[in-house]
C-alpha cells in the first residue's frame, strides 16, 4: 500500500471519530478533524501523481473515504438542525444514485471506470466548504453573516447539476455498450 492509499485509508477512518465528536457537541474539534480529512483529499491526489503512485485500489478508496465522510457528515448535521433536510436528502440521494448508477453500469455493459467529472470535483469541494463552515460557526461560536445560506443553495445546484452530468455520462456509455455488443 502507498502513501496516498494510506491517507485516503486514514480518512475514511477520521469518518467514525468525526461523527463521534460532532455528537459529541464538540464541532470545533469535528472541524479542525474534517477540515484535515478534506485537506488530506487533495494531498493524496497531489502525491499520487507525483510520486506515479496512481493505483487501483485508490481509484476506489479515495472517493469511497470522500463519500463515506461527507454524507456521514451531511446525515449528522441534519439531524442535529444544522442543515436543512432537504439538501441532505439531496446529496445523499446523489451518492446513492452515484453508487447505483456505476454498479448498473458495471453490470449492464461489464465496464467500471473510476473517473469523476469536473462539475462531481467542484461539488465535493462546495460540500466541504459548506461542511466546514457549518462546523466552524457553530463550534467557535461565529456569525456567518449569509455565507451558509449562499452556500446552501450552492451546494444544491452542484449537486443537482453532477447528478445530472452522470446521468448523461452513463447513458452514452450505456448506448455505446450496447450498440458495440453483438
Amino acid at each position: 500500500m502507498n502513501l496516498p492509499n494510506l491517507i485516503s485509508l486514514a480518512r475514511l477512518l477520521s469518518v467514525p471519530v468525526t461523527i463521534w465528536l460532532m455528537l459529541e457537541g464538540r464541532h470545533l474539534t469535528a472541524f479542525l478533524v474534517f477540515l484535515l480529512a478534506g485537506v488530506s483529499d487533495a494531498v493524496d491526489g497531489v502525491l499520487a501523481r507525483r510520486m506515479n503512485a496512481r493505483s487501483v485500489l485508490g481509484a476506489y478508496l479515495d472517493p469511497l473515504a470522500d463519500k463515506a465522510l461527507l454524507v456521514s457528515v451531511y446525515v449528522v448535521l441534519g439531524y442535529q438542525g444544522l442543515l436543512p433536510s432537504w439538501l441532505v436528502i439531496l446529496v445523499v440521494s446523489r451518492d446513492v444514485m452515484i453508487i447505483g448508477g456505476s454498479l448498473l453500469l458495471l453490470i449492464l455493459t461489464d465496464s467500471f471506470e473510476v473517473d469523476p467529472l469536473i462539475i462531481s470535483k467542484i461539488n465535493t469541494v462546495m460540500q466541504i466548504v459548506l461542511a466546514s463552515v457549518v462546523l466552524c460557526t457553530v463550534g467557535l461560536p461565529l456569525q456567518d453573516y449569509g455565507a451558509i445560506d449562499l452556500l446552501l443553495y450552492v451546494v444544491a445546484v452542484t449537486t443537482l447539476a453532477s447528478g445530472a452530468a452522470y446521468l448523461v455520462t452513463w447513458w452514452r456509455r450505456l448506448i455505446t455498450a450496447l450498440e458495440d455488443s453483438p
